[in-house]
């Protein structure tokens, strides 16, 4: 896992998953890598793969070329995690 953003709000990070492991004389399959986006602050969080993620990291690098600023960007990360979160349970 590699963290690639983090705020008082907001944690991204990249995470590659490990594949299935092969079953006797079987290739083992290929493992998932995507991106995960933590509201901190409801302490929920969203797995992002495949398009979506690639989509998400275009309008990154765009936004990140216009403005540094951390609100703005914890706004943009708001967008994504508002959708489909789950809750982080802590052990």
């Amino acid at each position: 896992m590699i963290v690639l953003y983090n705020s008082d709000s907001f944690a991204v990070m990249q995470v590659d998953l490990p594949g299935e492991p092969a079953a006797s004389g079987d290739a083992p399959s290929g493992g998932r890598s995507g991106l995960e986006i933590v509201d901190k602050t409801l302490r929920k969080g969203i797995f992002l793969d495949s398009t979506v993620a690639a989509s998400f990291m275009a309008g990154v690098q765009a936004l990140t070329q216009q403005t540094s600023d951390i609100d703005d960007i914890d706004a943009y990360l708001a967008r994504y995690t508002d959708t489909g979160l789950q809750t982080m349970v802590l052990h």
